[in-house]
Parts: C-alpha cells; structure tokens; sequence
C-alpha cells in the first residue's frame, strides 16, 4: 500500500500571547485541534470551513512553516519536525505554497523572470533556470513578454498566473492554494480555477485546495474536509459529503450557502465555466 504524500498525526496548535495579563495566566487560542488527515498522490483535496477555523494553520503546519504543539505530520515520507536542513529542502522541492494575495506575495522590486527564479535558486536546484522560468511561465499562460516586467504592471488575475508559475518552477508534486482566487473577480477566478485543473491533470499534481466557498470546492476537489474551531469534523468524498453530509455543522454550513451566490456563479460559468472531470 502506497502512503499518503501528506500525512497529518494528531497535530495541534496552540498560540499564547508572549506575556502575562492583568487578569491572570497567558490566554491560549487553539488554532488547530488534534487533527488527522492523510493527503493521497494525485487527489484534489478540498479543506473548507468559516473564517478562524483553522483551515490557513492547518495549510502552514503541512508547510512546515510553522511547527504543530504537538503530534507530527511527514511530506514525501520525510517527518518535518526532524528534518535538518537537507531534508527540508527536498521537502520543499515536494509541497509548493500559492497564497492568497498574488501582490503581497510578488516583491515589487523583482522582474518577474527574478521572482519565478527564486525558488529554483533557494533550493538550489541544478539546471537552467532561465529555460525552466520560460516553460512555467508558458504552462500558466504568459509569454516571454512578461519576463522583464515588474507585479505592479499586471492585472490580478495575472499576478496570481505569476505566483503560480513561481510554485510551479521546481516541480512540486504537491500544490498547496490557500484562498487563492478570493481576491479576483467571479469571471478571473473561474478561469484560475481552470488554469489549476488543468495543471494538475497535466502535471500529475496533488491539490490541497483552501477556501471558504463551498461552490467553488465542489467543482475542484474529489475529497473534502470539514474544519470548525480547530477541528476536521468531516472528511470524505465530496459528493457524498456534499449530498449526505453526516456531521449537523457540516449541514449547516452547505445550508448557508447563498442563492443568489450561486446563481451569479452560474450565469459567469457559462462565460467563464470551470471543467469538470472527463
């Protein structure tokens, strides 16, 4: 049985203010609670859940940019909380990171040719980089014209093809989005949402897709998980969890899900429709 590329242990973490209060002992905030979660090669894994419910934590502890409280979580078989600096580098050629502000993630004083070169050059990956930033740039639609060009002199929904390449540059096998269509418009964000369909089918990729937007999660992920106050509350293909949700919040949460949203969804899918597996 081959194991899950992602594999999440009975993770918490708990933040504490850095002193005391007039009222008594450091309060705690418990970001993620005793989480268990296994990520499959090759499956679009959707992590939903209101705002503050843990889903971005959870995200930056599979990173290992931040470390849990406790439990342990492994990327590509390495086990993050004792991996030295070697090691975390080829953790880090594995599982790739698109946020979700494209302009607060792009330095403005970099080209672009610059910016999608980085991390090839942190990771210190061998080979040409030029030739590589050229084909990522190719695969997520921008020409060669955008190499000498800086984040600022492009549209959102283009700086977000920029940080997608940049994620791209050293073949990730798993790609990690967090929320990062919820600053574009219903007609971009359709066709982002397009573009990491098809790059992951045409580059064999893991998704761990992050979002607060049910609709969206639906038409991108074969499995999804349920976040509240910390927790996975429900995990499971996202059709039957989508249909038959097992978990009353669960219910309640796919129940709150505006009309009117998906209507205006809809009318933009039709210009704009995200694909559906064949």
């Amino acid at each position: 049985m081959t194991a899950p590329i992602v594999e999440v242990l009975g993770v918490s973490k708990v933040y504490r203010r850095s002193r005391e209060t007039l009222f008594g002992p450091r309060p705690e905030v418990h970001a993620v609670r005793d989480v268990t979660l296994q990520v499959e090669a090759g499956e679009r894994l959707g992590i939903v859940g209101e705002s503050g419910s843990g889903k971005s934590t959870l995200a930056r502890l599979m990173l290992g940019l931040e470390a849990p409280t406790s439990g342990t979580i492994s990327v590509g078989g390495h086990r993050l909380a004792t991996a030295d600096t070697t090691r975390m580098r080829a953790v880090r050629r594995i599982i790739q990171l698109v946020f979700q502000d494209p302009l607060g993630s792009l330095d403005p004083r970099l080209t672009v040719a610059r910016i999608v070169a980085e991390p090839l050059e942190g990771l210190e990956i061998p080979g040409d980089h030029a030739a590589r930033v050229r084909e990522v740039l190719d695969a997520v639609g921008l020409g060669e014209a955008a190499l000498d060009r800086y984040p600022h002199e492009f549209s959102g929904g283009q700086r977000q093809r920029i940080a997608i390449a940049r994620a791209l540059a050293p073949s990730p096998s798993v790609l990690v989005a967090d929320e990062s269509v919820s600053a574009l418009d219903v007609s971009v964000r359709n066709q982002v949402l397009n573009l990491l369909l098809r790059l992951t089918r045409e580059l064999s990729l893991t998704l761990v897709f992050i979002s607060h937007d049910l609709w969206v999660v639906r038409h991108m992920c074969t499995r999804v998980a349920v976040m509240r106050q910390g927790a996975i509350v429900e995990v499971g293909p996202t059709e039957a969890v989508y249909a038959a949700p097992t978990d009353e919040y669960t219910a309640t949460l796919l129940a709150s899900v505006p009309t009117i949203e998906s209507s205006m969804a809809a009318r933009a899918m039709k210009r704009a429709p995200i694909a559906s597996d064949p």
